[in-house]
């Protein structure tokens, strides 16, 4: 029995409370990354090389995933226009959206990289009411205002203290332009994955991104960039495992069952994660103020998951 299915085995019976479950998990092994990156940074290690050395342990995993899936090894059988947005999907999502983001952490820091990259939900419903004619409920949109109350409360304090810096406007624009390709991936791969399933798009769009982020490290960076202290490579390995394929895979699941605006506010639970990972793990403060806004932000994530009575 997979992983995913034995995980399956011990959630919800209902369709949608194991697809909110799902977010959940694939939401928490997202937010170790920032522990990850931040245990990793103590080396000295440049961004682009830790992301390469991330998509790189991850790569055989992607391989093993499309692999099982195809049950055989063959090329799957993909239309021109699959591969086509496969192609899209890896390289704005995946590979664009994680440059971004580690471009915009050198000048800002990762509380406030947190929130400005959880607008990318509010994105995702403005994406899919213009380009998959969807509408945007009442209840989404207030527990998605909830989230943000609680996102915007948990880390009110570092955006105060982030503001003095000369390049935070910077940092944002990068961060924000993060949050934005994730967004268009998350639409573009919610209808995707009911056609290919969610271990092919994983799998693949993984493959595509982790060709982009070579790419991208060969003409940038030195391969003598690649010798570094064991325990870069032992946090690189980390995130490709457990912040990587197993949240991604979580993801595509979890998208085709209760569809990507539900699935984005779900993973709004990301900020708390990370603040309680980043108080029990590194050691870092935590306030009353923080403690509030996580509450509003699991309120909202149970809003989510309630079905509202309809009349008799």
């Amino acid at each position: 029995m997979s992983p995913v299915s034995l995980a399956l085995s011990h959630m919800p019976r209902t369709f949608v409370g194991r697809g909110v479950m799902l977010a959940v998990l694939s939401a928490l092994g997202f937010s170790a990354k920032a522990i990850f990156v931040k245990l990793a940074y103590r080396y000295q290690v440049d961004p682009v090389t830790l992301l390469t050395l991330r998509m790189l342990f991850a790569l055989p995993f992607f391989m093993w995933m499309a692999w099982t899936a195809e049950k055989g090894g063959t090329l799957p059988q993909f239309g021109r226009r699959t591969w086509g947005k496969l192609f899209l999907l890896g390289i704005g999502g995946y590979y664009l959206s994680s440059i971004f983001d580690f471009i915009g952490l050198q000048y800002i820091s990762s509380a406030l990289e947190r929130l400005v990259l959880y607008l990318y939900p509010t994105f995702v419903l403005i994406f899919s009411a213009i380009f998959l004619h969807k509408r945007i409920s009442r209840q989404a949109m207030g527990a998605l205002l909830l989230c943000y109350a609680g996102i915007g409360l948990a880390v009110a304090h570092d955006w105060q203290h982030a503001s003095e810096g000369p390049d935070v406007l910077l940092g944002v624009a990068w961060v924000a332009a993060c949050a934005v390709t994730y967004a268009l991936y998350l639409v573009g791969a919610g209808e995707l994955v009911k056609q290919i399933g969610p271990l092919q798009m994983a799998a693949w769009a993984g493959m595509i991104s982790t060709l982009g982020v070579v790419a991208h490290f060969l003409v940038t960076q030195d391969l003598g960039q690649l010798v570094q202290p064991m325990p870069v490579y032992f946090y690189g390995l980390l995130m490709g495992i457990f912040s990587t394929v197993l949240p991604v895979l979580l993801m595509n699941q979890a998208m085709e069952m209760i569809g990507a605006s539900r699935m984005a506010m779900v993973s709004t639970l990301g900020p708390v994660m990370t603040l309680l990972m980043g108080w029990v793990i590194l050691g870092e403060a935590m306030s009353s103020q923080q403690l509030i806004g996580a509450a509003l932000v699991l309120g909202g994530v149970m809003w989510v998951n309630h079905k509202p009575k309809t009349a008799a």
